[in-house]
């Protein structure tokens, strides 16, 4: 059962229940998934639980009785149902909840009917036994004038033509239904009895009357009864008779009984609403009927020469009672279970099997069964050997919906993969159930290579057909099956290059091309600190294709396909929307007020790919998003690195200059120097000991891949990995990570703006150099007067500096800077440390490894951990009051 299932089960039962408060389906749900185990419902099991329900129940009559009406219906999961209310049984505290809820709500409903309750005015005098009798006839004419069946077969109808609208339904045209004489049923009339007649007269009229009957034609002496609903058909025979043989004709009766109900069947499933499987059940039950109807007609010639007796009528319609009777059984209990294709072949199944040691029986549902899979088969062939669905009446297992193969780019979700084709648990054959997922993937697999425009046929494709031994159909599926996945895969793999095209990602989205993105770093650094609304994408696309031409990115066949996005939010956001899906935060993430500070281009820049059709099943949309998530995760470390290096440069020619007072300037090349070895490390481990390591798994698990299936599932396992191990689907670490970073970015803003107060010296350089080269080389008097320039020129800025650190405070500046960033990064560390043990996500630990490399941090995070516990322990530990 899916997570999907459990989760809409476990509502459902709550809401059943009015059960409210506490901390909802959540916590339900991960008990069942704990404690779930594989459960098998054998016969064995489910009579003794039927047994243990009936001993406990106050009407085991009533619980038996209905118990047999829902398996004549073929109801699903009925045995599994049965095992569970009889453990209900057992559990006498669980008894108690559910006495005590049924009160509440009985309670309840009591009270809320209060207000509309009404009274049944009194009948003021009392309907007579032949008023009564009169009713009664004509509500079973109304009854038996097939309305319920027209009903059936317009809903039918309409939802039929609602999904295929331009092949609608064939409609039989009214007198089909309205003429009773054209059908081979009863058609009641009044009754008139002969009872009088000498005991031989009686005898030859009931023969002849019975030769009426078994064939659907009211007699004299006997006559039938209107058939209400969808019970047997009952006979009235003349109570005048002799005893003898009114017992002997009361024998033979439930055979024309079986032929009534076989023929309703027959006459009502022809229609062309209730499918090709029961078209085809139909058919063989006319054929056993016409049979039937051969051994009647041989019985009137006997009675006719005067050599049929009451007595040999009897004798001679004994072996066909059986066959009757098993006809009869199966027509009221698809009739009653409403079943259509893959449900009726389910309950035709079950009957075989069932008649075990009946040979003559099970040879009889065999025949049935066989006939009334050959449509289905037929469907099944089609779809296993060519993946064509041609199922007009919806009765096959595999469900096509509309959806456009072309918007699987704008999708989110692989909606084409997962919502294209859908199992249909009903329709399913009983017989099929264990193949269902391979006859899905099957015609998915044909499916995707037909709609690239090349036809494909199985080579191995044999006429299917239903045994008892499931081996020679299960044969022919798992053939199919592993040529259709084969042809996929090397379509895949080999036509379209899936790996090169997963290798061309992983060059842009995880950075494998480290000086393709020097080059764009640099080309588009000015560009990309403008707000977004003032980029001009076009001038992007152009940096991005001379940086693409300038590195060894050239070489990729598929650089064509990259592309520039701008996203309107930036990665933390984006994530925390991601992780919020399906979560109580949800709504309270996606309608929160945008920021209103407006995002640089490095904030809202990202890569998008070009990814055509069928390679969108594996590169679609939300693959593509989480490429996207770890592009711009990396890409904003790469950019927090820029900064701290030109902070480096520019504290370099900082140096030359002789403070007075340093000792903050030293603090601030310290502070620098440990955020860059933060941001180098984080990234090293981003790179290289997790995606590295996880794509080169991934590339070989692709390599021993045997359908399409397992390729989505190691894709989609590298990318969950990295996701995880790169602390992006942990909304704490990420937070703590995003703030880390902005501290880091304005250290680095607040750095530089202190040091352009030194571009003077810079520009002086500048244009001694240019005065040296266009007009010569200077003079002894032109070197002096420079250098005395500059002079002055580093007095001045070493002045500037030290006014600005007494005026501005920097002192505190730095100190609070190296204050936030020491406590944002313990907390991250103990945060993982965390994680590395509780949660077993030992692949972070490297974090604290690297960063921790000298012990450094270790002190401090030993005393958190301390605390921690004492904390805890306190927390655990009643209080106690001293008294002196």
């Amino acid at each position: 059962m899916s997570e999907f299932r459990i989760h809409h089960d476990v509502n459902e039962l709550l809401s059943l229940l009015h059960v409210g408060g506490g901390d909802g389906a959540e916590v339900y749900i991960d008990l069942l998934q704990k404690n779930r185990t594989p459960y098998v419902t054998t016969s064995v099991s489910a009579h003794s639980a039927k047994v243990k329900i009936a001993e406990y129940s106050k009407t085991p009559e009533d619980f038996l009785k209905k118990y047999e009406e829902l398996k004549s219906k073929n109801a699903r999961n009925l045995d599994p149902l049965v095992y569970l209310l009889s453990k209900l049984s057992e559990d006498k505290e669980m008894l108690q909840c559910l006495q005590q809820n049924a009160k509440e709500r009985s309670e309840a409903n009591a009270s809320s009917a209060t207000s509309t309750s009404f009274a049944i005015p009194p009948t003021s005098s009392k309907m007579s036994m032949q008023e009564f009798e009169e009713l009664r006839k004509k509500l079973g004419n109304v009854t038996a004038s097939s309305q319920s069946a027209e009903v059936t077969r317009k809903m039918l109808r309409d939802r039929h033509n609602k999904k295929n609208p331009t092949q609608p339904n064939p409609v039989f045209p009214n007198w089909v239904y309205d003429r009773p004489a054209l059908i081979g049923d009863f058609i009641t009339a009044a009754i008139d009895f002969y009872g009088t007649l000498p005991l031989p007269a009686q005898e030859q009229a009931l023969v002849d009357d019975l030769l009426f009957v078994l064939i659907g034609v009211d007699g004299r002496d006997i006559t039938a009864q209107p058939v209400l609903g969808r019970q047997n058909r009952s006979f009235i025979v003349d109570p005048t008779l002799d005893m003898s043989v009114k017992e002997l004709v009361n024998r033979i009766l439930p055979v024309a009984s079986y032929y009534s109900t076989i023929t309703r069947f027959t006459e009502e499933k022809w229609s062309f609403e209730y499918g090709q499987v029961n078209h085809a059940l139909t058919a063989a039950m006319r054929t056993l009927m016409k049979e039937y109807l051969i051994l009647v007609t041989q019985l009137e010639h006997l009675h006719r020469q005067g050599m049929l007796s009451l007595q040999k009528l009897w004798f001679y319609i004994q072996p066909t009672m059986r066959t009757m009777e098993i006809l009869a059984s199966i027509a009221s209990s698809v009739d009653k279970g409403d079943c259509m294709g893959g449900s009726t072949l389910s309950l035709l199944h079950d009957r075989t099997f069932n008649y075990t040691g009946d040979s003559q029986a099970q040879e009889l549902c065999l025949y049935l069964t066989k006939a009334a899979s050959v449509p289905y088969f037929e469907i099944l062939e089609k779809w296993i050997y060519r993946g064509i669905i041609k199922d007009p009446y919806s009765e096959f297992m595999v469900e096509e919906h509309e959806l456009q193969k072309e918007k699987i780019q704008e999708d989110y979700n692989d909606k084409y993969w997962d919502q294209r084709y859908t199992i249909i648990q009903h329709r399913i054959p009983s017989f099929l159930q264990k193949m269902a997922g391979k006859i899905l993937s099957t015609g998915k697999y044909l499916n995707v290579v037909r709609e690239c425009g090349r036809d494909v046929t199985c080579p191995d494709a044999k006429e299917v057909l239903y045994t008892l031994k499931e081996r020679a159909y299960v044969e022919q599926i798992e053939k199919s099956y592993y040529y259709a996945s084969k042809v996929l895969l090397d379509f895949l793999m080999e036509e379209k290059e899936l790996v090169a095209r997963l290798r061309s990602i992983k060059h842009y989205f995880l950075m494998d091309k480290g000086d393709f993105f020097v080059h764009f770093m640099d080309l588009t650094e000015e560009e990309l600190k403008k707000p977004v609304d003032d980029i001009v994408p076009p001038r992007l696309e152009a940096l991005l294709e001379l940086a693409l031409r300038m590195s060894t990115a050239n070489t990729d066949p598929f650089k064509d396909d990259l592309k520039i996005d701008l996203m309107p939010y930036d990665v933390i956001t984006q994530l925390l929307r991601v992780l919020a899906i399906d979560t109580k935060q949800e709504k309270a993430v996606i309608n929160a007020n945008p920021p209103l500070v407006a995002l640089s281009g490095l904030e809202a820049f990202s890569f998008d790919y070009i990814v055509k059709w069928p390679l969108s099943l594996i590169i679609n949309r939300k693959a593509l998003t989480i490429y996207q998530m770890l592009f711009r995760h990396i890409f904003y470390c790469k950019h927090v690195e820029r900064l701290l290096c030109n902070v480096w440069i520019s504290n370099k020619t900082a140096k030359q200059y002789a403070l007075h007072r340093a000792k903050w300037f030293a603090t601030a090349f310290a502070l620098r120097q440990r955020m860059l070895n933060f941001v180098q490390n984080i990234q090293y481990y981003m790179m290289f000991e997790v995606m590295e390591p996880t794509w080169h798994i991934m590339e070989n698990n692709l390599k021993s891949a045997s359908n399409i299936d397992d390729v989505l599932c190691h894709h989609t396992t590298f990318l969950d990995n990295c996701l995880k191990d790169c602390m992006l689907t942990n909304p704490e670490l990420l937070k703590i990570f995003a703030k880390l970073m902005s501290v880091c970015v304005m250290f680095t803003n607040c750095m530089l703006r202190f040091t352009q107060s030194m571009k003077l010296d810079r520009e002086l350089n500048r244009l001694s150099l240019e005065h040296g080269t266009m007009e010569g080389p200077p003079t002894q008097s032109e070197r002096t007067e420079e250098q005395e320039k500059k002079k002055l020129t580093s007095k001045f800025l070493a002045e500037h500096v030290d006014a600005l650190q007494s005026d501005a405070g920097f002192e505190a500046t730095i100190s609070k800077f190296d204050s936030n960033f020491s406590t944002l990064l313990l907390d991250l560390l103990d945060k993982l440390s965390i994680y590395s043990t509780t949660d077993c996500e030992h692949s972070m630990i490297n974090i604290i490894y690297r960063l921790d490399f000298n012990g450094f941090y270790t002190e401090r995070l030993e005393r958190m951990a301390i605390e921690r516990s004492q904390k805890a322990a306190w927390n655990g530990c009643p209080l106690l009051i001293t008294y002196v």
